[in-house]
């Protein structure tokens, strides 16, 4: 059985994700933890960039 990269346990099938820039196989839970925290840190990004006045482009 595959193992899952991010908690190291045994999967029946492994998803691929985009964790920073790099492909990661995971299992469904962690993917789906990854993909929130890449939105919370998209989303904070953004606040961030709002207070600063920030007007470019990322």
């Amino acid at each position: 059985m595959p193992t899952c990269k991010g908690c190291g346990d045994e999967a029946e099938k492994l998803v691929s994700v985009k964790v920073d820039g790099k492909t990661k196989k995971l299992c469904e839970d962690c993917a789906d933890r990854a993909r929130e925290q890449a939105e919370i840190a998209e989303a904070s990004e953004s606040v961030v960039q709002g207070m600063m006045g920030f007007k470019g482009r990322r």
